[in-house]
């Protein structure tokens, strides 16, 4: 999953400019300022990274099922993890397989 770091504790800040970021994203290693926040392209994170995340107790876990967005927030910094396109093809080479 592609990964997006925005450097801020607080979720009022983080929700202000969140479709923003989402509209554009830094690339991966590239900071941008938006609003005054830091917002970082971490690039790549296996879905194992996620499920680590999950079961720690100081992680907010967030999803919003419509575009299949997972959002980390713990400390001072949400994690806005996307999935990639190569996991789209993943998923569609384990599909063809289950049909052969």
């Amino acid at each position: 999953m592609k990964c997006i770091s925005v450097y801020t504790n607080s979720f009022e800040n983080f929700s202000d400019i969140y479709e923003q970021v989402l509209e554009s994203p830094p690339g991966d290693n590239e900071d941008i300022v938006v609003d005054g926040i830091t917002v970082s392209g971490s690039g790549h994170v296996p879905t194992q990274y996620i499920e680590r995340m999950r079961a720690k107790p100081e992680v907010v876990v967030m999803r919003e099922k419509a575009r299949d967005i997972m959002i980390l927030q713990h400390g001072n910094v949400f994690e806005i993890c996307l999935p990639s396109d190569e996991e789209e093809v993943e998923e569609i080479v384990e599909e063809l397989e289950v049909v052969e």
